[in-house]
C-alpha cells in the first residue's frame, strides 16, 4: 500500500503510520531546505516568510543545524 494510500484510507493504523512519516518527511524536507537557504546568503526573516513562522520560531528550530 503507497503511503498517499495509506493516509486516505479507511484504516486508522495505517492512517496514522502515513501521517507520522509524512510529517518526518516534511521536517527532513524544511531542514534540507532551510540549510540550503542559509548557505546561499538567505536571512531568518526571509525563510521564516517562506515557511509562514516567526523568524524567531524558524531560527530557534533551526539555528544549531545550519551554522
Amino acid at each position: 500500500m503507497g503511503l498517499a494510500e495509506a493516509a486516505s484510507g479507511a484504516d486508522p493504523a495505517a492512517g496514522l503510520r502515513a501521517a507520522r512519516e509524512l510529517r518526518e518527511l516534511a521536517d527532513r524536507l524544511e531542514a534540507l531546505q532551510v540549510s540550503n537557504a542559509r548557505r546561499q546568503g538567505w536571512s531568518w526573516q526571509e525563510i521564516a516568510f517562506f515557511l509562514g513562522v516567526s523568524k524567531q520560531a524558524v531560527h530557534k528550530k533551526h539555528a544549531s543545524r545550519s551554522e
